[in-house]
């Protein structure tokens, strides 16, 4: 590995977030992950800072969910966004893994997503999406679909980067032709 010394400046202020895909399938190769590549596409357009990504595909297990966020915090991810796990299966145990490790929990997101997703599906209703604060990351569960994930994070990314900045991580901004982020005015 590189000494810290001989990176480009850039990567040193780019914020690192983490992505995970929780997938009994896709973690065992069975198909392809599409949630951790829509995440990262996502970002990819609203996101005008400089970023890198730190992806994972994991099991629906609460252990290796709970262990997979902890490691993620502790990298230094001031965001992590997961995709799947949120229904009501017997194996969608997400949420109860974000809830087990969270310093706040913030149900607001998880009822943002929720509305925004019953406009489109009335299986909706049948989500347990939640956002919860570790440390110093903010984590963000998201169903499994793509077309569902950017519904969501249209809907809550307007908030991310100023709760971000209130738990002390780098700045984010975004680029406002596609997604305005909201920070109070000073």
């Amino acid at each position: 590995m590189p000494d810290s010394a001989d990176l480009p400046e850039q990567a040193d202020r780019s914020a690192l977030i983490g992505i995970v895909t929780v997938s009994d399938r896709a973690s065992r190769g069975e198909y392809a992950d599409r949630g951790g590549p829509a995440i990262v596409e996502y970002l990819g357009e609203v996101l005008a800072s400089a970023w890198r990504p730190e992806r994972r595909v994991i099991a629906d297990d609460v252990e290796t969910i709970v262990a997979t966020l902890r490691e993620l915090a502790a990298a230094g991810c001031s965001l992590v966004v997961t995709t799947g796990g949120t229904g009501p299966a017997p194996r969608d145990v997400t949420p109860e893994a974000t809830v087990a490790v969270c310093d706040k929990l913030l149900p607001g997101f998880g009822e943002l997503m929720r509305k925004v997703s019953l406009e489109k599906v009335p299986t909706a209703i049948l989500s347990r999406q939640t956002a919860g604060i570790l440390g110093e990351c903010l984590i963000i569960n998201l169903p499994g679909q793509p077309k569902a994930i950017a519904e969501c994070l249209d809907a809550v990314f307007p908030a991310v980067p100023y709760c971000i900045d209130l738990i002390g991580g780098p700045p984010l901004e975004t680029v406002t032709g596609r997604l305005v982020a909201f920070r109070p005015k000073k």
